[in-house]
């Protein structure tokens, strides 16, 4: 009895314990002064650094604290920082705005646009709508009329007339208008960025409530069909085109062919077979009909019309087209791939519909966000002036810099931004640069400023609304704080001066060696005849330099007379050739080396040793500045220690990217 009360409380016990296990943002693996480093701090930090949690997890308990080491000195440092005041240091102040300004405009543009743009698009992507419209294009009458009447007909259609009707009378689709402007099934990224919004915001049975203009006009748009799309299919056919024997047109003779060969198929009879055997798709027939896998609007429409609605192994009846009689088998079909299987695809698809679209539409939501607006009396002002003033150097000297610099041209937030400072921009701009000023030029300028000056402005705010661009601003501003002290702290103080260059040369000279080394000159040809023949002319006097300068092959050489200054021996069989020579001006008989030949002059060479402090300096500097940078890196990290008096907590870090329990 004891015995089972014992174990019971035991469990109860554990219970308890195990559901007060503390969370790992509450527990601590190191303290500095009045600040701790929490486990949950750890482990961003550390899956941070090694590339993600997957990587974190495989990683030894040494390798954690390691990093917990390097990480309590990086936080002490940054509490530095903040003690030095860098955060409102006016040079770091101005580096990070820019610096936000630059990334935020391209993280504006690729994660919360671009980015969220294409995720839609594959979203959207999953469905196809069956459409069809009315288009009024203004060939005959003005945008205006053209509007209108597609304004009236939308009326006339929500009045009870029939849009099939009215699409066949107005419509100015000739592929359409006929069967009452039905355009059949589109999906995401077919059709131009308009026309796509409305059908998709509009529910089956329905009309887009306004008219839909486009660079062909506008658009009375009703959606008939709306479901799930059918990604891609493979399907055999079997085609008999409308001829006999004789190659006359003959449709009775087709059909019944095409009957026949149906009838054989559902007998149990090859599809394959009877395709090799009688398709008039010569291409697919001697694949068994195979058409491999496509989409959508692939096919005549008849045809795929008729696979789209198929069961798997399913076989047609016969379809008809204009190529003639059609049997047609479902044999395979591939589900909608994963978004990061599509991106690539996605990309060149958004880029070319809704890309331009969706960036405008974000830019006019960020300028009511921001209270844009534009001085057109100060627009007017510099049109009607009509000179011939250019962007650029040109206006820095001009009439409409002295009268106007300093009104203003646009406002943002309820600043004011001058139409000097506007016409600066656009005139660094490598578009504009030298570009007379106009009506249309000085609209392009102003929407490229304003475009620019409205980014940053949101660029500048993103920090508050979106976490992820935070966390990146913040690892950037620590990089510029600890540049800062390593700066104060390290590198400016590291004083290099001769004295000390040499005592560590002393020291170490052991480590810096020449190796044998030889200048030379070299004669080099492809030719064995033509190297004999050169090396007879130097048996006759002719000078090698000069000889070398006329006739040697290796490219690049020929300028340089053939002339190597100093070369290591090491892996270079010429240079080992020249080394063997005994005197100064001595030169090699004609060797082969590779697939060519050479002779070689000695100029002058030197046996293996130790390097001069001059010709060493570098090398040695390099240390001593290396030496100096640990010394004054562990001195600063010492005071630090002693102002924080940092302790760790290792064991803790065996609980690190365990699974927390609930």
């Amino acid at each position: 009895m004891k015995f089972r009360l014992l174990l019971a409380f035991t469990s109860v016990l554990l219970l308890l314990l195990s559901a007060c296990s503390p969370k790992h943002s509450e527990i601590v693996v190191a303290d500095y002064g009045k600040y701790n480093i929490t486990l949950n701090d750890f482990e961003e930090a550390y899956a941070k650094n090694v590339g993600g949690i997957e990587e974190a997890k495989a990683d030894s308990i040494n390798d954690y604290k390691n990093f917990l080491d390097l990480y309590v000195n990086f936080k002490m440092k940054l509490r530095d920082a903040e003690v030095r005041g860098l955060q409102t240091d006016p040079s770091l102040v101005n580096e990070m705005e820019d610096y936000k300004k630059k990334v935020g405009f391209e993280y504006i543009r690729e994660k919360l646009i671009i980015e969220k743009g294409l995720k839609d698009l594959y979203e959207r992507r999953r469905e196809e709508i069956r459409v069809s419209h009315i288009m009024i294009r203004p060939d005959t009458m003005s945008m205006d009329q053209a509007k209108e009447l597609a304004a009236s007909l939308i009326e006339r259609i929500k009045n009870g007339e029939s849009f099939e009707e009215l699409a066949k009378k107005y419509s100015s689709d000739n592929f359409s208008k006929d069967i009452g402007g039905d355009i059949y099934y589109i999906t995401a990224g077919q059709v131009i960025a308009p026309f796509e919004m409305a059908a998709y915001a509009t529910p089956v049975g329905e009309i887009y409530p306004e008219p839909i203009q486009t660079r062909f006009g506008y658009h009375v748009l009703k959606v008939t069909e709306r479901q799930e799309r059918r990604y891609q299919l493979r399907a055999k056919h079997i085609l008999v085109n409308f001829s006999n024997p004789d190659g006359q047109f003959d449709s009775v003779y087709a059909l019944n062919k095409i009957n026949s060969i149906r009838d054989s198929i559902m007998n149990g009879a090859s599809f394959d077979e009877l395709a090799k055997r009688h398709s008039d798709d010569k291409g697919s027939g001697v694949n068994g009909g195979d058409l491999g896998f496509f989409e959508r609007r692939s096919m005549v429409k008849e045809f795929d019309e008729a696979v789209f609605n198929m069961k798997m192994n399913e076989v047609s009846d016969v379809v008809k087209t204009q190529y003639g009689y059609h049997i047609i088998k479902l044999v395979d079909e591939n589900p909608y791939p994963s978004y990061e299987n599509s991106v690539t695809a996605l990309k060149h698809i958004y880029e070319r519909t809704t890309m331009d679209s969706d960036l405008s539409a974000y830019l006019d939501s960020l300028k009511v966000k921001y209270n844009y607006v534009q001085n057109d009396e100060a627009v007017n002002k510099i049109v009607s002036r009509k000179d011939t003033t250019k962007f650029g150097e040109d206006y820095k000297g001009s009439s409409l810099r002295n009268e106007m610099k300093d009104e203003w041209i646009i406002k943002v937030d309820n600043k004011p931004y001058t139409v000097d400072s506007m016409m600066t921009y656009a005139g660094n701009q490598k578009n504009m640069v030298n570009v007379v000023l106009s009506e249309a030029s000085l609209k392009n300028a102003l929407q490229l400023f304003s475009d620019r000056i409205i980014y940053e402005k949101a660029a500048l705010d993103l920090e508050n609304t979106d976490q992820k661009f935070a966390g990146l601003m913040e690892d950037y501003q620590n990089g510029l704080f600890i540049f800062r002290l390593q700066e104060d702290e390290v590198w400016n103080k590291i004083s290099v001066d001769t004295t000390k260059l040499y005592q560590l040369y002393e020291e170490t000279k052991d480590n810096y060696q020449l190796p044998p080394r030889v200048s030379f000159t070299e004669i080099y040809s492809v030719n064995d005849s033509l190297i004999n023949q050169y090396y007879q002319d130097l048996k006759n006097g002719s000078d090698f330099e000069v000889l070398a300068s006329k006739v040697t092959e290796r490219p690049g050489m020929k300028s340089k007379a053939g002339r190597y200054d100093m070369v290591p021996l090491t892996n270079n069989q010429v240079a080992n050739i020249a080394y063997q020579l005994e005197n100064k001006g001595d030169y090699s008989k004609p060797t082969q080396v590779g697939n060519a030949w050479v002779i070689v002059k000695l100029n002058e060479k030197d046996a293996a040793r130790l390097k001069t402090f001059e010709e060493a300096k570098a090398e040695v500097s390099s240390l001593y500045q290396e030496k100096e940078s640990k010394r004054l890196e562990a001195e600063y990290l010492e005071r630090l220690k002693a102002i924080y008096n940092p302790v760790v907590y290792y064991d803790e870090l065996e609980k690190a990217f365990e699974p927390e329990e609930d």
